[in-house]
């Protein structure tokens, strides 16, 4: 199973494609290191926002993270460099991965923050001079940066970088209900082309990266998902206020439920096998949302490993061939899931 902890919507940043800096948690309200002992062993949790460096008790926060999760992974604007460092010094296996929208000028202008290229920049260099591994960026993929997105991309291979895709989405997290990608062509011919050139990598790793950017392709296309959606099930999400929520793509004018609030109750498992548990799961399983984002879709990537494996064996060995990827049929695999998950005529 997979956690993400939502520990502040205070930000620095004011992003284009997230509102939630302009709707921030009052920080005496947000959830506590102690509230997050009552946390289920995992074994991957991403810490996240808003801006998780904001929060002056971040660190006593990652080490109860750290003593429920096997692997632990910040996101962050890498806005504030120092903070950063200072954490990764007292955690030497934490994860990070600052968020670049473009390359300087358009990653200023989309974020809403002069100079914001430079510092996450400085900050992923830093992490590197420190000899910290688990340390790369990503960008939010919109109708205005899918070219830098293949700079970036070959940025991240220079420095020995993860790099991580995602598009952007709609979702009372964002705080944005109109986030659609208009230019879909440009946009898919540049995800068709981090396709092929992830293809072209000797790791295993940025093959199944490659399986991931086709699902955006998909939901880019407004397509039904590659894979079910099984959140809450295979993964949640905490709040900043202590919501344990199956995730962080809904939306209330489709449906919105949480299991519960971690504060309020005896332990994780009194809320996860609950009556409102099997609730949630429930409207999970007829969600019309077509959402690919990886805290959803990684954990149904390993659970039915069988589907993204042959896909990946098949193209891996026409990349071999110096063939490109085939993106005008686009896998649907059936695991038994509802028929009227990911059906986006309930909601347009």
């Amino acid at each position: 199973m997979e956690a993400s902890i939502i520990t502040t919507y205070r930000c620095p940043m004011r992003c284009k494609m997230c509102d939630v800096w302009n709707n921030p948690t009052d920080p005496e309200k947000e959830i506590t290191a102690k509230d997050l002992e009552k946390m289920p062993e995992v074994n991957v949790t991403n810490i996240t926002g808003g801006e998780p460096l904001i929060r002056e008790d971040l660190a006593d926060l990652v080490e109860v993270i750290f003593r429920k999760s096997k692997r632990v992974c910040i996101s962050t604007s890498g806005y504030y460099s120092e903070r950063v460092f200072k954490l990764a010094e007292k955690f030497p296996d934490l994860g990070f991965r600052v968020s670049i929208e473009g390359l300087s000028k358009k990653n200023d202008e989309l974020r809403g923050r002069d100079g914001g290229f430079d510092r996450g920049l400085r900050t992923l260099l830093g992490l590197r001079e420190m000899g910290r591994k688990d340390v790369g960026f990503g960008i939010t993929v919109s109708n205005n940066n899918s070219k830098d997105m293949l700079w970036l991309y070959e940025l991240s291979k220079q420095l020995g970088m993860e790099f991580a895709t995602a598009a952007f989405h709609n979702s009372f997290y964002f705080h944005k209900d109109d986030n659609i990608i208009t230019n879909k062509d440009e946009v898919i011919g540049n995800f068709k082309a981090l396709i092929d050139r992830l293809l072209k990598e000797n790791k295993p790793k940025s093959w199944f990266r490659a399986f991931f950017n086709l699902g955006l392709i998909n939901y880019v296309r407004e397509g039904k998902r590659m894979l079910p959606c099984e959140a809450g099930s295979e993964n949640f999400f905490i709040d900043p206020y202590g919501e344990v929520l199956p995730c962080n793509g809904m939306e209330k004018k489709c449906w919105f439920e949480s299991f519960g609030n971690i504060r309020h109750a005896g332990s994780f498992d009194e809320l996860w096998n609950s009556s409102q548990a099997e609730k949630v799961r429930a409207l999970v399983s007829k969600c019309p949302k077509n959402c690919w984002m990886i805290g959803s879709a990684s954990p149904v990537m390993k659970k039915y490993i069988k589907h993204p494996l042959k896909w990946v064996v098949v193209n891996k060995v026409k990349s071999l061939l110096g063939q490109s990827i085939n993106i005008d049929s686009i896998p649907d695999y059936n695991v038994g899931q509802d028929i009227r998950q990911g059906d986006l005529r309930e909601v347009l």
